[in-house]
């Protein structure tokens, strides 16, 4: 049976569950759709491709135990996919999924992704700015980040102050913005803080202690180099995908196609995989924390998902309650 939103003013009910890379977001959310009667939409910006699986964790089917999960393989890795795509696409299916009477269920640790998808992020255009980011990366690669990141600090010294120097993707994505709106994107920023969520929103944060979580990314890059991570990236050459891609600078594609290309021995790869993505995750909880509306939990090393899944649906009740009755 199909439910349309009634009444003035209605927002629909949605469950975020965010948190940093290796805590555990898929496990909880697919207890979380269980117990709630949700369906899953990946916020994870390498998901969204097609042949990335082992580097971008994604979950197989037997691991999402039926529970239907959106916008996993929706493009293939030479698509310039944009977070205007995704904002369009996750929208369309929180609609359609409140719509078949179950609770959309927004799980990832991509925040651009999340925050474009809640908050209400508008966009100058749907178009990207190809040419301008061609040119950005031309000059990132025969002068260096630092320069474009110095750019940056004139052109916009608020968002080079949000900005990691190392954060090449994010210093070229604020320059873009710039030359193609002729505003500095930290003041969309601070628009986005002053706009209302459209949708009636929980938002969950998985934390774990640092030490444990670290331990956690180790564990993780390990089992994706005996899953076959390196092949994996093989394949995707073989087919015809190269380096310069958006898709494959993700952590661990560029790390392993580094290897490939003689830059490092496989020991520095891995060693340098492990480095980034513990930098990624410590990036992600700076993201996440500076929304006030995150109901964190902390997951315990070798402790039980019951408890916490438990707490999370009775405060959820007040936020769903036609989902829990």
């Amino acid at each position: 049976m199909k439910r349309e939103p009634n009444g003035q003013g209605f927002k629909i009910p949605l469950l975020l569950v965010v948190g940093p890379t290796a805590v555990g977001k898929t496990a909880l959310s697919i207890e979380l759709a269980k117990k709630l009667g949700g369906e899953i939409i990946s916020a994870d910006s390498v998901q969204v491709y097609r042949y990335l699986d082992i580097g971008s964790a994604k979950p197989g089917l037997e691991e999402r135990q039926g529970i239907p999960h959106h916008l996993i393989d929706i493009v293939d890795p030479d698509v310039n996919f944009t977070v205007y795509d995704y904002q369009d696409m996750a929208r369309r299916c929180i609609k359609d999924i409140y719509s078949r009477g179950k609770l959309p269920i927004l799980a990832g640790g991509t925040g651009l992704y999340i925050n474009a998808t809640i908050d209400e992020y508008t966009f100058c255009s749907g178009k990207s700015g190809a040419l301008v980011r061609k040119r950005l990366q031309e000059e990132m690669h025969s002068k260096g980040k630092e320069y474009l990141y110095n750019r940056l600090q004139l052109l916009d010294p608020k968002a080079a102050g949000r900005v990691h120097p190392n954060d090449w993707k994010r210093i070229i994505r604020a320059l873009e913005f710039y030359y193609l709106t002729g505003k500095p994107i930290s003041v969309q920023w601070e628009m986005t803080k002053k706009k209302k969520s459209a949708y009636n929103v929980f938002m969950v944060g998985l934390i774990l202690q640092r030490n444990h979580l670290y331990e956690r990314i180790n564990r993780r890059v390990d089992s994706m180099i005996e899953k076959g991570l390196l092949d994996e990236v093989k394949l995707l050459l073989e087919k015809g995908y190269h380096k310069g891609l958006k898709s494959l600078q993700s952590l661990g594609y560029r790390h392993v196609m580094a290897y490939l290309e003689g830059q490092w021995e496989w020991e520095e790869a891995i060693s340098f995989f492990k480095r980034d993505t513990r930098r990624y995750a410590k990036r992600q909880l700076t993201w996440f924390r500076a929304d006030e509306r995150t109901n964190w939990y902390e997951l315990t090393e070798g402790g039980e998902w019951e408890p916490i899944c438990n707490a999370i649906c009775r405060k959820a009740e007040g936020y769903f309650t036609s989902f829990t009755e």
